[in-house]
């Protein structure tokens, strides 16, 4: 392990800072904002491909017309997210990371402290796409399609301006050349920048996969299918980042607990992508085209 040291390496800039700007007591840092440019950026690419009618139609028999939500429906739907991913991310980091956090209730709430998981957050995200389905009497896969295309905006933006530049979330020693020395990691080692793997896979990658299915082969008439893909994506990516990311707690056996909680991501995701496509489509149908 000592040899690492003798590598050369990327150290972490000295001028990248957590915070954006700081005025006394208050300071805006990147993690916050990359929440905002998440949230507000899946909720904006979600309104563009709403507005667009040549992705929503096809050729040929279809089962039933389904509702298309609209802008109001889809800002419903960015509120209720932000409270699905806040509370159900820190409660998730508590239950699958840090139980022992639970015998002092006081340190539950210290959100500022760090501790969110995104499994936990995508269960507080799918608790507000079912609660967005009861409420506006939308069909559950066309909501969570709309969820799903735009939430990997909001994973590239908190891995690269939340994760990377807190310098949280690294990966383990390596001797590769693109190899980072972050300055909060005690030992100083070179490591593998996991965050910027996770940043171009779980944002990039799968943002572009869902934009070509839903562009050029209409996935969004056969609602499921997009959803489907990113759930399977996701722990796919999550599952091989995991080989040279730092665990984040004990070891479940020769699994990290992110390659055990992302496992049967990939099964369910598979086998919803399936189902959804094997299902002739469906036809839009918008809010205005409601009698009044």
């Amino acid at each position: 392990m000592s040899l690492l040291l003798l590598i050369d390496a990327i150290v972490f800039p000295s001028w990248l800072s957590e915070e954006i700007i700081s005025l006394g007591p208050i300071s805006l840092r990147w993690y916050g904002l990359s929440y905002v440019i998440g949230l507000f950026g899946a909720y904006w690419y979600a309104t563009k491909m709403v507005a667009r009618k040549d992705i929503w139609t096809v050729k040929g028999h279809t089962r039933q017309h389904e509702l298309i939500p609209n802008k109001d429906m889809l800002s419903d739907l960015m509120f209720y997210s932000l409270i699905g991913i806040i509370v159900g991310g820190r409660l998730g980091y508590l239950v699958f990371y840090s139980p022992e956090t639970f015998l002092t209730p006081i340190e539950v709430l210290k959100v500022w402290k760090g501790g969110m998981s995104f499994h936990g957050g995508f269960l507080g995200v799918c608790g507000a796409v079912l609660y967005m389905r009861w409420r506006k009497k939308l069909s559950l896969w066309r909501v969570a399609d709309m969820a799903a295309i735009g939430a990997p905006i909001g994973l590239g933006a908190v891995r690269l301006l939340g994760n990377f530049i807190n310098q949280e979330l690294w990966g383990r020693p390596t001797d590769v050349p693109w190899a980072f020395i972050f300055t909060k990691d005690p030992a100083s080692l070179p490591r593998h920048p996991s965050q910027l793997y996770e940043a171009f896979l779980e944002g990039l990658v799968i943002f572009l996969v869902l934009r070509v299915l839903s562009t050029r082969y209409k996935a969004l008439t056969k609602p499921g299918v997009c959803a489907g893909t990113f759930i399977m994506l996701y722990g796919l990516f999550r599952f091989l980042v995991e080989f040279v990311r730092e665990p984040d707690a004990t070891m479940f056996g020769p699994l990290t607990r992110g390659m055990t909680y992302s496992l049967p991501m990939v099964v369910i995701g598979l086998a919803i992508v399936i189902w959804a496509a094997k299902r002739a489509p469906v036809a839009p149908k918008r809010l205005r085209d409601e009698p009044s």
